[in-house]
């Protein structure tokens, strides 16, 4: 059977895609990822898959197209494409190139870093040059990406615009069948309409259907004919005694207070005498008490593109013990960079880096042990954060041994603690990152950068791609780590995240601008752009 045998006609009132009974199981101990589900989606129709982090949507997804990972296999289930069934391997590759585009939670991980987003974009166009050129040209245009970023490389953007490349990329040779996962986790509320458009206007196109993932309640009621929820395992209701215990433990954990592994070993202020917790004054005193440098400072911070395009000149942020600011502003102003350049990943262009007031060398090389691990990064992408040959009990132990000498006994037993923590359970410390949910791969990225017991802690999209109940416990815990003087730097589009933290710059115009909370129920409003405002400082 070839592509051309899905062809024809679909008989009315059947489903352009269709599946009985999909379920998925691990290689490795024969558990259920995914238990036996049925899919129906008409043409013209817009289904939309919604559910807890560690469901299995993406792995529905995966399992449909028949792309699952190592150590995950279909276990049982048909696929069908208008009434005939599609058999796995060389066919459902021929079928998924000749019918199907396809955007991935994780979409840079899926983009050659080296390629032009132009190519990228074009790559399955089966038309000439010129019109390959123009079709590129509007999707940009379309997707809200500037003219001049068709000449960048993949490497060279930011995770919003990665996600938009990699949408325009699978809708460039308008597929009749479009599968999306997570399509506006990283993008401002601006650009996520203009990706929600795009669906749209799919919605009642005959010989067309699209089956998205998101936990984007409003999206999904939006855009949806029909939702199907997947369920999770059952949770401990709160109030119950097995919740009750477990927040204990956590904040036992969070504060350091368990005698296995020391939770941080601050890093001392230049001057002065030595604070209680990481910069942080005692919280009672006989008198005044001068106030402690900030834990992590920018003065004149000055960013570029990889190709020279300003992004921040002259910037200055302050961040306490303690407290938490969080950075707004559309996609592709500069945010994740801002992450980055703090964190030594990637040097800025000019300005000063200040830890508890002295001065911190700008990229990570030139940094010694107790700087590295008194900043730390859980980044947004989650399969570039996480080695993919290392089991996640790995990864989260490396800080452990790294920076606090932890011996493996010991090691375990903190890594299934800070697992617990950040809301997952202490099996996954077997798994390996691409059996794992993006939002349970972005909490392990919290987990390993808590690992490290760091002063500062740099969070890029926290939230992104978390049901509301992992994200709520994502937000409490740093407001806990708080308590004991963590300083958090947190980029979001999320409004519920930004209204948690303390001060909120908005990075626009190439300034760092100061903005009032956002109601955590009302998106963020980031399309509006200023400019000539002076660098906020602090």
């Amino acid at each position: 059977m070839t592509a051309r045998a899905h062809e024809g006609p679909v008989p009315a009132g059947a489903p352009l895609l269709a599946a009985d009974g999909l379920s998925v199981r691990r290689a490795l101990d024969g558990a259920t990822v995914l238990p036996p589900v049925d899919v129906r989606v008409g043409p013209g129709q817009v289904l939309a898959v919604t559910g807890p982090s560690g469901a299995g949507k993406s792995t529905l997804l995966r399992a449909l197209l028949d792309v699952l990972p190592d150590g995950l296999h279909r276990a049982a289930g048909t696929v069908r494409w208008r009434g005939t069934t599609v058999p796995r391997g060389r066919e459902a590759r021929r079928w998924r190139r000749a019918r199907c585009g396809w955007l991935a939670q994780d979409p840079g991980a899926a983009l050659h870093p080296l390629w032009r987003v132009d190519r990228l974009i074009g790559e399955e166009f089966t038309g000439d040059a010129a019109a390959r050129a123009r079709r590129v040209e509007a999707l940009m245009r379309r997707l809200g990406l500037p003219p001049g970023l068709a000449s960048r490389r993949a490497g060279e953007l930011s995770g919003g615009q990665a996600q938009r490349v990699a949408l325009a990329r699978a809708l460039c040779a308008d597929p009749e069948l479009l599968v999306l996962d997570e399509p506006t986790s990283a993008l401002d509320r601006a650009t996520a309409d203009l990706v929600a458009e795009e669906v749209r206007s799919r919605r009642g196109t005959p010989g067309r259907c699209v089956v998205l993932v998101t936990h984007d309640a409003r999206l999904a009621a939006e855009l949806a004919d029909r939702i199907l929820v997947l369920a999770a395992g059952a949770r401990p209701a709160p109030g119950t005694d097995a919740a009750a215990r477990h927040t204990a433990r956590t904040t036992a954990v969070v504060r350091g207070r368990t005698t296995r592994a020391p939770w941080k070993e601050p890093l001392r202020p230049a001057a002065g005498p030595a604070p209680s917790q990481a910069g942080r004054p005692p919280r009672t005193a006989a008198g005044p008490v001068p106030s402690p440098a900030p834990v992590l400072s920018a003065r004149d911070l000055t960013l570029r593109t990889p190709d020279g395009t300003p992004l921040l000149a002259a910037g200055d942020l302050d961040l306490p013990a303690g407290g938490w600011l969080a950075v707004t502003g559309r996609s592709g102003s500069g945010k994740t960079t801002l992450l980055h350049a703090l964190a030594g990943r990637r040097p800025p262009a000019a300005g000063q880096l200040l830890l508890h007031g002295r001065p911190l060398p700008p990229g990570t090389r030139s940094r010694d042990r107790r700087m590295l691990r008194a900043v730390q990064l859980a980044g947004q992408d989650t399969v570039a954060e996480l080695n993919p040959a290392h089991t996640v009990g790995r990864a989260v132990a490396r800080p452990l041994k790294v920076f606090h000498g932890t011996t493996a006994a010991a090691g375990r037993e903190r890594v299934r603690e800070l697992l617990e923590t950040v809301g997952l359970p202490a099996e996954l410390a077997g798994r390996r990152p691409a059996a794992l949910s993006g939002g349970q791969r972005r909490r392990v990225v919290l987990a390993r950068a808590l690992a490290a017991g760091p002063d500062a802690l740099l969070l890029d999209e926290p939230t992104a791609g978390l049901d509301p109940d992992s994200a709520r416990l994502v937000l409490d815990l740093l407001d806990r780590l708080r308590e004991d003087g963590l300083a958090v730097l947190t980029v979001t589009h999320d409004a519920g995240t930004a209204a948690r933290a303390d001060h909120v710059l908005h990075l626009t115009g190439r300034r760092l601008t100061p903005r009032p909370h956002p109601a955590p129920d009302h998106p963020l409003d980031e399309r509006t752009e200023h400019s000539g405002v002076r660098p906020h400082d602090g």
